[in-house]
C-alpha cells in the first residue's frame, strides 16, 4: 500500500486489475429496515381484491431467485412488453436529441433491470465524456451486479468510473442522500438520469414519485430519461388485452410469485394467480397481479424471522401493479410532476388482430414548475372500478 493512500485510492487498483471479479457496491440503507417494511406489508388485514397484503414495488426484485426470474422473463418470446423494449430500445434512443450543444453528460440509472439499455446509453455518452461517472442504483444488490455486468460490456470504461448504489430511490430522503452523492463526485456538470423499462408504472402513487426523483436529484442543467408503456385505448378491450399480454408469459408468471416464495414458506399454485385488468380514469390501463387462498382452508405464512402470518381462505397478497398509460393521461402526469417535455420517441404497435395498440414511449425530460403541491410520502390511490365479472 502506498504512503498516505487511502482504502478508496488502492482498492481503484483492485478493481482495475487484470481479470478480476470484484463488484465495488455502496449500501445506501439498512437492509433490516427494508425487511421490517416489508414483513408489515405482509402483515396488513384481509382483502379479496388484493388492497391489503403485498410486495410493494422493488421488492419484487429483491434477491438472486426473482432477479434470476427477471431475466428469464425479459427474454420470453411470449412477454413482448420487456423483450421489445429491450430489443428496440438502440433505435429509439438513437433518435433522442441530447448534448446538441456540446454538453458532457454523467449518467445515473434508476433502477438498472438487465443492464441492456444501460449500456446503449453509455456507448453514445462515453464518446463526449471519456470521463463520465455512472452511478447505476438499485434496490437489489443482486440486480445491481448483473446489470453492472452487462451495462459495461465491450464500453471501455474503467471501474474506477463506476458507482453502484444499493438504494431504495423511491423515498424523499434517500434521493436527497443520492443527489448529494452525485454532486460530490460529478460537481455542477451535467447528469442525465433515466428511469426505463416502464418501472414508474409499477408505483402506486406514479405522479408522486415523479415529481420526487425531479425535485430532489434533476437540476436546472440535468436531464432525465423516462420509459413507459402506452395504450392507443382507454377501454375495456384493451385493458382485458394489457392483462392477457402479462399472463399469456409463464415466465412472468413465475418473476412475480417469485418474491413470495422467497419470503415465505407458501406453496405456489399458479392457477390462484390473478391478472385483473382496470381503466384508470382518462390516464391508463391497469393491470392488478394478485395470489389468492383459494385452498378453503386459512394458511399460515412463516416468514424468514420466524414471525408467521395468517392468510385466510379468499385473502390475497398483491404482488404487483402495471400500467400503459395514454398519451393524454401521460402528458398530464409529466406535466404534474413538474416536468417538461424535451424530446420524445412515441411509436405504437398498430393494432391487428382484434388487439389494441401498444407502444413503448421515450421521453426526455427537464424540471419545469410543478402544477401539484410538493411531494407527500407515498398513499393509497382510490381502487379503481373493476369491470363488471
Amino acid at each position: 500500500m502506498a504512503t498516505g493512500s487511502s482504502a478508496i485510492q488502492d482498492l481503484a487498483g483492485a478493481l482495475t486489475g487484470p481479470g478480476t471479479k470484484w463488484t465495488l457496491c455502496l449500501v445506501g440503507e439498512d437492509q433490516s429496515q427494508k425487511f421490517s417494511q416489508l414483513s408489515g406489508e405482509l402483515h396488513l388485514p384481509f382483502s379479496d381484491s388484493g388492497d391489503g397484503k403485498r410486495i410493494s414495488s422493488g421488492f419484487s426484485y429483491w434477491g438472486v431467485e426473482s432477479t434470476v426470474a427477471w431475466v428469464h422473463a425479459c427474454s420470453d418470446l411470449f412477454y413482448p412488453v420487456m423483450r421489445e423494449s429491450i430489443e428496440n430500445f438502440h433505435g429509439r434512443w438513437s433518435r433522442i436529441e441530447l448534448g446538441q450543444n456540446g454538453e458532457r453528460f454523467h449518467y445515473v440509472s434508476l433502477g438498472t433491470g438487465t443492464g441492456h439499455k444501460d449500456r446503449t446509453i453509455l456507448d453514445r455518452l462515453l464518446p463526449h465524456n471519456p470521463d463520465l461517472r455512472f452511478l447505476p442504483v438499485d434496490i437489489s444488490p443482486e440486480m445491481l451486479r448483473l446489470g453492472q455486468r452487462e451495462s459495461l460490456r465491450g464500453t471501455g470504461i474503467s471501474l474506477d468510473q463506476v458507482v453502484p448504489v444499493q438504494l431504495d430511490f423511491s423515498t424523499a430522503r434517500n434521493a436527497i442522500e443520492l443527489r448529494r452523492l452525485v454532486e460530490h463526485l460529478v460537481g455542477d456538470e451535467p447528469v442525465l438520469y433515466s428511469l426505463l423499462g416502464n418501472t414508474l408504472a409499477n408505483f402506486e402513487d406514479d405522479t408522486g414519485l415523479l415529481e420526487l426523483l425531479l425535485k430532489e436529484l434533476v437540476r436546472p442543467q440535468d436531464r432525465f430519461l423516462l420509459e413507459v408503456a402506452s395504450t392507443g385505448g382507454l377501454d375495456e378491450e384493451s385493458a382485458q388485452a394489457a392483462a392477457q399480454e402479462y399472463q399469456a408469459s409463464p415466465r412472468f408468471g413465475e418473476f412475480v410469485t417469485s418474491a413470495v416464495m422467497h419470503f415465505t414458506d407458501l406453496h405456489i399454485n399458479m392457477d390462484h394467480v390473478s391478472f385483473t385488468p382496470f381503466v384508470e380514469d382518462d390516464r391508463s390501463v391497469l393491470v392488478k397481479v394478485t395470489y389468492q387462498n383459494r385452498t378453503g382452508e386459512q394458511l399460515r405464512l412463516t416468514l424468514p424471522d420466524r414471525s408467521s402470518v395468517e392468510f385466510p381462505d379468499q385473502d390475497t397478497i398483491r404482488l404487483l401493479i402495471t400500467r400503459k398509460y395514454a398519451r393524454n393521461g401521460l402528458a398530464k402526469m409529466i406535466a404534474d410532476a413538474g416536468a417538461e417535455e424535451v424530446h420524445s420517441d412515441q411509436p405504437r404497435i398498430p393494432a391487428a388482430f382484434g388487439r389494441p395498440s401498444f407502444g413503448m414511449d421515450l421521453m426526455l425530460l427537464r424540471p419545469g414548475i410543478p402544477a401539484t403541491s410538493s411531494p407527500q410520502p407515498p398513499a393509497e390511490p382510490p381502487t379503481p372500478n373493476p369491470f363488471a365479472s
